[in-house]
């Protein structure tokens, strides 16, 4: 038996124009152009957080920044904030559309690229709220695990390549027809059936044996991946984490006097340039924290979805796990934190919660309706 879908799917992500309630007030995301902060722009954005929400502000998976306790009467203040730093778009449908994120070890010229694509979705078609664009164009990709539609990447040569999620091959191409391919990717993704009631991904079309053909057609597999990011010291500056992808507003003015930043979707910040790991209350800093082996949500009661609190019993249990071991606690069955698989995920119900070995917060249950008191006395798992 699976754990209880009694959950809402809203099938689309908070904006800053278009803002989604939650249990402690709107929820305003942020996207940071090319996924860069300048320190101007940061000291803004936790100005605004502390002045017009409740102080918190979430990193999420998208390299986006998320404001929260906003209220409706104080939300048009906020955007005139951010305004003033150009970090609002004209309209709704522009920031829905400007969906890219940025490998945050790019160069100049990837910077460039990534802002030419964004000004070519100006010519893109109708898309589904979640579809999504990755410049990935490093050395070797880093973001091969992050949810995007349609990616930029290097191939093993060195040469770029578009590649549709879901396929093993991309197409060469120059890089400066890459943001009208790309969008002529987009275009073959809605003539081939991938929207369906506003909805669709472009791996499910591969997963089909659906690709495209011609000057699109994928012949060449991207370089080797990266490892997966880590807290420390890097060559372009210092990155750093938050417990469950959180902040005070206060830490980020802290790091924003440090230099400007690059927001990743690993939760984490990267200060560009910075030499020394920064002595600041609250930062994960090296890559042995206990708290990196635990995911979760905002849970009750910032969540309306959400049958109880998580993170106090996360990291409570974190500790508990054995290094490389990776817990996720959910507020409910939706699994938002961590969508894929986890070696033990722990789902709140109304009966308690739900124990899942080595699957996702959807998957069925091992053991249902555990007490808070009984998944911390189990020890390890």
């Amino acid at each position: 038996m699976s754990a209880a879908k009694d959950f809402a799917v809203m099938g689309w992500c908070p904006g800053a124009l278009r803002p989604m309630m939650s249990g402690d007030g709107l929820v305003v995301r942020v996207r940071p152009r090319g996924g860069r902060l300048t320190q101007a722009q940061a000291a803004g954005v936790a100005a605004a957080a502390a002045a017009h929400g409740n102080g918190l502000i979430d990193l999420s998976s998208r390299g986006n920044v998320q404001l929260r306790g906003v209220s409706e009467a104080t939300h048009g203040p906020l955007i005139d904030d951010l305004r003033a730093f150009d970090l609002i778009d004209a309209d709704a449908q522009a920031e829905a559309r400007r969906n890219v994120l940025v490998t945050p070890f790019s160069d100049a010229g990837t910077d460039d690229l990534a802002a030419r694509l964004g000004q070519a979705l100006g010519d893109a078609p109708a898309l589904p709220a979640k579809f999504g664009f990755a410049v990935d164009c490093g050395p070797a990709p880093v973001m091969q695990d992050i949810a995007a539609d349609i990616r930029l990447e290097r191939a093993a040569d060195g040469g770029l390549i578009l590649r549709c999620d879901g396929s093993e091959f991309g197409a060469r191409v120059s890089d400066a027809e890459a943001p009208a391919l790309a969008i002529a990717l987009a275009q073959w993704f809605v003539d081939a059936g991938g929207v369906t009631d506003g909805r669709g991904r472009m791996a499910a079309l591969a997963w089909r044996g659906l690709l495209p053909a011609g000057i699109l057609a994928g012949t060449v597999r991207p370089a080797t991946a990266a490892a997966s990011p880590a807290p420390g010291l890097v060559a372009q500056g210092a990155l750093v984490g938050f417990a469950f992808g959180q902040m005070q507003a206060d830490t980020l003015t802290a790091l924003a006097a440090l230099g400007d930043l690059r927001v990743t979707p690993w939760r984490m910040l990267l200060v560009e340039g910075l030499r020394v790991l920064p002595d600041i209350a609250g930062l994960i800093v090296t890559p042995d924290d206990p708290l990196r082996r635990v995911m979760a949500c905002t849970g009750a009661p910032g969540c309306l979805q959400a049958h109880g609190p998580v993170r106090d019993l996360a990291r409570k249990l974190a500790p508990q796990l054995a290094e490389g071991q990776l817990l996720h606690v959910s507020g409910c069955a939706k699994g938002c934190a961590h969508p894929t698989r986890a070696d033990v995920t722990l789902v709140a119900s109304p009966q308690g919660f739900d124990l899942i070995q080595g699957g996702c917060a959807q998957d069925a249950a091992d053991i249902r309706g555990l007490t808070t008191a009984q998944v911390i006395a189990k020890g390890s798992f």
